[in-house]
């Protein structure tokens, strides 16, 4: 799995000029699923992100988590992050798993993160065209990949 972390102010997911996920301050996710993923990775992923700390205590510092600061999260699907640039000039999206492994696993991420934040996460709609608005706060951006555990 492979997952860009952006710490936000605010966030929204719109899709057909609807609001299907909006939040204050806290994470936004774009999380992309391998064929060869497996729940350890979701499980790894999701704890990782939940523990994170990169938001500021009081002497401006970066030593809370989502967690401590009772943040919200939106997870939204975003398969192009496993594009590959190497040939040519269009990306290809080979590594990104199919639908039938990448919503099952995109679901079981997005549970697990709900039980280890002990709250509801906002989502996308899995393979719609969204419209993502954010405030990135800071700006923090982190990219973790589950292959390398970095």
């Amino acid at each position: 799995m492979r997952a860009v972390i952006q710490r936000v102010s605010e966030a929204s997911v719109t899709v057909a000029g609807e609001h299907v996920a909006k939040i204050g301050a806290g994470l936004l996710i774009l999380l992309a699923v391998e064929a060869s993923d497996t729940l350890e990775d979701i499980k790894w992923l999701s704890g990782k992100i939940s523990r994170m700390r990169i938001f500021s205590d009081a002497n401006g510092l970066m030593n809370h988590s989502v967690l401590d600061i009772a943040g919200d999260a939106i997870v939204v699907s975003q398969f192009t992050l496993y594009a590959s640039t190497k040939k040519g000039n269009r990306p290809s999206y080979v590594k990104a798993a199919k639908p039938t492994i990448a919503i099952p696993m995109y679901e079981q991420f997005v549970q697990q993160l709900e039980k280890d934040m002990g709250k509801s996460v906002g989502t996308g709609v899995f393979g719609a065209d969204m419209k993502v608005d954010l405030r990135n706060d800071g700006p923090v951006t982190i990219v973790i990949d589950t292959h390398h555990k970095e």
